[in-house]
């Protein structure tokens, strides 16, 4: 057979493929560390800080534009359209804020979990590597595109607008607009030149954005799938042991072995927890407005405008979904530890066995959890939360929008 035909394993940087190649985009190396070429590691690290401070004064004309709308009634209706990218903007600096200030964290979770991860085709068929790896990457896959058409659509459709309507319907005048509302201390439309060079930046400062979002969410993916992993093979190691009676020494160095495995799984998701927590905090709270301004502007706009914002509105729950879908993952994965040390013949091995046993399933039962500051534990209730806090704001500020 050809060598070619031959599977090779799959390793921890396949899976990390798309978070890290998307970070790479923006400036943003994960693997900095490891490179040896210095001057590269420096461009990269200057156009990721250009950016985001172009990003920055970017966001900063966003607020003052809200600012400036909700002086007057009339123009009310605009602050509420830019609202939901504001919080969009802050929430994807917060996450890259985070990585900042946790890379030294970041780097450990990541070599820890590349050093844990299964090396040949025999230990990742054990693993079932190939079943969580494929539900991985649908997820990102769905996610990315989303993410992607949403800062994509605001980006370009302006642009493509004024182009058929100049090109193809015979209007006289190229309509000089711009896909996000911002306020410039400039005259950003009154030049040609200075118009393209201005949604250029903006542009990118999208673009920046969406990576940046993305990308914080796509690591918390892969890093849940591996220790869903690790936790599903320790569940299934733990349930497939014999218990002889005969063989305590075995049974007890087995048993030694999956609770050092177990608590080693346990201070990682610890690593991510720390990480994380504040992040998908502001997350979930920017999320539930920004849930809650889409829907009022698909519910009192126009056909082409709610369009746009329906991708922009399936985004935003889906990245919500797709966050607390994986907490959910991760409860139940650390919880069926428990479940099948439980059901082992642990009654015929000796009573130091069973003890040990005791306080694994004693453990398991605390299980593995990402824990927002005043949230519940992330998981699908925490989406239903969100969802209700969402309609709770539209329906406030529908009832405020009307009365006034």
């Amino acid at each position: 057979m050809s060598s070619s035909l031959v599977e090779s394993p799959r390793t921890f940087g396949d899976m990390m493929r798309m978070p890290v190649r998307f970070y790479k985009t923006i400036g943003e190396d994960i693997y900095a560390h490891r490179s040896t070429n210095e001057l590269t590691s420096l461009l990269l690290k200057i156009y990721l800080y250009a950016g985001f401070i172009n990003f920055n004064l970017l966001v900063c004309g966003e607020l003052v534009f809200f600012y400036k709308s909700i002086q007057d009634f009339e123009t009310v209706r605009l602050a509420i359209a830019v609202a939901p990218c504001i919080g969009f903007s802050l929430v994807a600096d917060f996450k890259q804020l985070t990585m900042v200030v946790y890379k030294k964290t970041l780097i450990q979770l990541l070599d820890e979990l590349e050093e844990m991860h299964p090396k040949t085709l025999l230990a990742q068929k054990a693993y079932k590597m190939a079943d969580f790896e494929r539900t991985m990457k649908r997820v990102i896959s769905i996610f990315t595109f989303l993410c992607l058409a949403y800062t994509t659509t605001f980006t370009l459709y302006p642009v493509v607008k004024a182009t058929v309507k100049y090109n193809f319907l015979g209007y006289e005048t190229f309509d000089r607009n711009f896909g996000f509302l911002i306020w410039f201390p400039y005259d950003a439309t009154s030049r040609n030149w200075v118009y393209w060079i201005t949604y250029w930046d903006i542009a990118h400062g999208a673009y920046l954005a969406g990576i940046a979002f993305l990308c914080a969410d796509l690591l918390l993916v892969v890093v849940i799938t591996q220790l869903c992993m690790h936790f599903s093979y320790i569940s299934g190691r733990l349930e497939a042991h014999p218990c002889d009676p005969d063989q305590d020494e075995e049974n007890l160095s087995f048993l030694c072995s999956m609770i050092k495995y177990h608590d080693k799984c346990l201070t990682l998701c610890e690593h991510v927890n720390k990480m994380y927590s504040f992040s998908l905090l502001l997350n979930f709270l920017m999320a539930s407005m920004q849930i809650c301004f889409i829907a009022f502007q698909v519910t009192e706009s126009t056909i082409e405008v709610i369009l746009i914002y329906c991708i922009f509105l399936m985004t935003s729950m889906v990245q919500v979904f797709l966050v607390c879908y994986y907490g959910d993952a991760l409860i139940a994965a650390s919880e069926r530890v428990g479940d099948a040390a439980y059901n082992q013949n642990w009654f015929q091995c000796s009573k130091r066995y069973c003890i040990m046993l005791k306080l694994m399933i004693m453990r398991s039962q605390k299980p593995a959890m990402i824990r927002p500051p005043t949230f519940p534990p992330i998981s699908l209730v925490t989406y239903m939360k969100v969802i209700s806090m969402s309609f709770q704001f539209f329906a406030l500020l529908k009832t405020t929008y009307y009365r006034d």
